[in-house]
């Protein structure tokens, strides 16, 4: 006889503490059986088979399978389509309920619209919730309810509307006997997806000693003063809500609007789902962009005789992050001294970026170019040789990455800066007029 179940999905929310969807799933009042989906739509397009974020989501569910083993249950987790994945579950079991928390983007939009007709097909229900933003979608708009486009005064609303109600946790251990009882089941192994361990190391989540000096430090890059909570917030192993909490707590206004940038980006991406492939600003889409493959490479890997670039772009390729500050060089180097399209490297930070994150990335790279909603202007030309003396004067951040440095060896500049800044302002001004 098949077990009547309810289903909690986790996803982008990879712990069992302060989980909306699991919460809910808990008090459905009946067992609740958590699963997990190895999508072979997202896993295929990965090019490496080392892809440490695979091995940090398969890390994490280990350790989730621990908690749960200790409760009498365990995680189920599959490998295919969610068209498979789910066809298999409505066979193995009776489901009443299914849960999980919002996902924005667009293809997390299509599967769970499709999901959700098929299950109301079948009679079960399907409950999203909101985990891993503060505010989202429509919380916060204009008095005309149209969404803001800015960020200060959407800012100033955030602010005004946070309180503990949007920053408590949900108590999700007070009920976990109501998880399904079961035998550990046989989960397929990181080799039988297709994968191997990644030799990447990842950072803890201990943001909280960071909060501290992060106003006054957090665009040096040599001082490592920023949280790296990034890839924790992007696959749900810290809550956002405690982030929130800890940050109100230690008054730590500048990174708590950090955390509001995200929620900002994650609401344009849901208000302006074209933002993924096109310019928020239409225009900006007629620039006639260069896109050197030779000099693309180049940026790629760290050879532009940029030193605050190059060293920028080794960090992402070796560690997987790149400091906030240095992102905006490299994008606002690659988009106007190289004139290629922004795409291009928000594709290359897509696939290299562990706290890859796709409303934010796009956000930043749209920033960087000048094309998106709130972004610099066109004619801010980041100069890196005086970004360098402002925030790496000492040039500790530039020889740690890059250690021929200040040699005969290092690679002479790509291009130079007055020219390439004369002929980006003549080609954006032509495509703009």
């Amino acid at each position: 006889m098949r077990k009547e179940v309810t289903i909690c999905w986790l996803r982008r929310d990879l712990r069992l503490h302060d989980n909306a969807a699991l919460y809910h799933a808990l008090r459905s009042g009946v067992p609740v059986l958590a699963i997990f989906i190895f999508d072979t739509k997202i896993l295929d397009n990965l090019s490496q088979k080392d892809d440490a974020r695979v091995t940090f989501i398969y890390n994490t569910l280990l350790t989730i399978r621990q908690e749960l083993q200790k409760t009498g249950s365990d995680l189920l987790i599959l490998h295919g389509t969610p068209e498979e994945a789910w066809g298999k579950l409505l066979e193995r079991y009776t489901v009443k309920h299914v849960f999980a928390n919002h996902d924005y983007e667009p293809y997390a939009q299509e599967r769970d619209g499709a999901l959700a007709e098929y299950l109301r097909s079948e009679g079960i229900t399907f409950k999203t919730s909101k985990d891993q933003v503060i505010f989202e979608k429509s919380e916060i708009v204009k008095a005309d309810g149209k969404p803001y486009t800015v960020f200060t005064p959407y800012f100033r609303q955030w602010e005004k509307k946070m309180n503990d109600f949007f920053v408590s946790s949900y108590p999700t251990h007070k009920y976990f006997g109501q998880f399904l009882k079961t035998e550990p089941f046989h989960n397929p192994t990181l080799k039988s997806l297709g994968f191997e361990q990644s030799s990447q190391a990842f950072p803890p989540i201990n943001f909280e000693a960071k909060l501290a000096g992060y106003e006054q430090r957090r665009d040096y890059p040599a001082d490592d003063a920023t949280t790296h909570i990034g890839l924790h917030l992007r696959f749900g192993t810290a809550s956002i809500r405690e982030a929130a909490r800890t940050a109100l707590e230690e008054k730590a206004n500048k990174w708590l609007s950090e955390l509001a940038w995200r929620d900002f980006y994650m609401m344009i991406l849901w208000h302006f789902p074209q933002v993924q492939k096109d310019s928020f600003k239409p225009a900006y889409d007629n620039i006639k962009w260069r896109n050197n493959e030779d000099e693309f490479a180049a940026w790629c890997k760290g050879e532009t005789g940029y030193p605050i670039v190059d060293a920028g772009m080794r960090q992402l390729n070796a560690t997987g992050f790149m400091h906030n500050r240095v992102r905006m060089i490299v994008g606002s180097f690659l988009t106007k001294h190289l004139l290629i399209d922004w795409r291009w490297g928000e594709t290359y930070f897509a696939e290299k970026l562990l706290d890859y994150e796709m409303a934010s990335n796009v956000g930043g790279w749209q920033w960087a170019c000048g094309c998106g909603n709130d972004a610099a202007p066109y004619f801010r030309v980041f100069n890196p040789e005086l970004q360098t003396k402002k925030f790496d004067p000492q040039f500790k951040y530039i020889k740690k990455w890059i250690p021929e440095f200040d040699t005969k060896k290092y690679a002479q500049p790509i291009v130079e800066h007055t020219f390439a800044r004369e002929r980006i302002l003549r080609v954006f001004k032509e495509a703009l007029s």
